[in-house]
């Protein structure tokens, strides 16, 4: 086990993706996990019944990581309920793909607000509850197109997953003193519900184009986040791991 009894873990966008494994894996590990889902209740009491199942320790909690109160609200009950909060894994992400030259404001704005404000309001209270314990770990979820660029009619995700990395480096620096790491993992291509929105044609062509010659599954993923929210990797803070197959070839 990675954690121990009593330490309790929040999953932003836990219900389906690589939120869900991550739930999963950091709950056989032993934390208490917290699900938070913004509208797939369904899902995410799924998840929570498999944890329950596997004899770990789940409950969900419904916010939309976009809206400020309601992220309050989620830290208001996790400081009532459980006094602490030992791991944040912003997962909660969304795109919207369109080519820059016929992308509205609003299209722009999307990623940004889901993937970096959201990633934002949560490490914001997660590090008020931290540092009062002198200890927790945060792991905000990025992407390999933050760093290479991703792919054409990605301008809005690229630089919102861009904009979470220079975030967590400097989120790494203010957390430090109180104790508290900050990491990010930057998965490339994983097969999810996202992915599996690409036509068929691209996602082959360029699944053809991993060096390792497959998509990731969300369970690799996973590992790596409960390694870097675990004192395993104590020693680690302001770190990006790219786990994106070896990359385009």
């Amino acid at each position: 086990m990675l954690f121990t009894q009593g330490s309790v873990a929040l999953v932003t966008g836990g219900s389906r993706g690589i939120g869900r494994a991550v739930a999963l894996d950091l709950a056989r590990e032993g934390a208490h996990v917290i699900v938070n889902y913004a509208r797939s209740e369904r899902d995410a009491k799924e998840v929570v019944a498999l944890i329950q199942e596997e004899g770990g320790s789940a409950t969900s909690v419904q916010a939309d990581v976009t809206d400020e109160e309601a992220v309050r609200h989620v830290f208001r009950q996790i400081r009532a309920e459980h006094g602490r909060l030992d791991v944040l894994v912003t997962s909660a992400g969304i795109t919207q793909d369109r080519y820059l030259i016929t992308m509205s404001l609003d299209q722009f704005r999307g990623p940004l607000d889901t993937n970096l404000i959201g990633t934002f309001l949560t490490c914001r209270e997660a590090l008020k509850l931290m540092r009062h314990r002198r200890s927790g770990s945060i792991v905000t979820l990025s992407s390999s197109s933050g760093l290479d660029g991703g792919f054409p009619g990605q301008t809005n995700y690229v630089a919102s997953k861009g904009a979470i990395i220079a975030f967590t480096h400097a989120l790494s620096n203010e957390a430090a003193p109180h104790g508290v790491r900050a990491n990010v993992v930057a998965p490339g291509f994983v097969t999810t519900d996202m992915t599996r929105k690409v036509p068929t044609p691209i996602r082959k062509q360029y699944e053809s184009r991993i060096r390792l010659g497959r998509m990731g599954r969300p369970e690799e993923i996973a590992s790596i986040v409960s390694f870097l929210a675990s004192e395993k990797a104590s020693y680690m803070s302001g770190s990006v791991v790219v786990a994106h197959g070896g990359g385009l070839g």
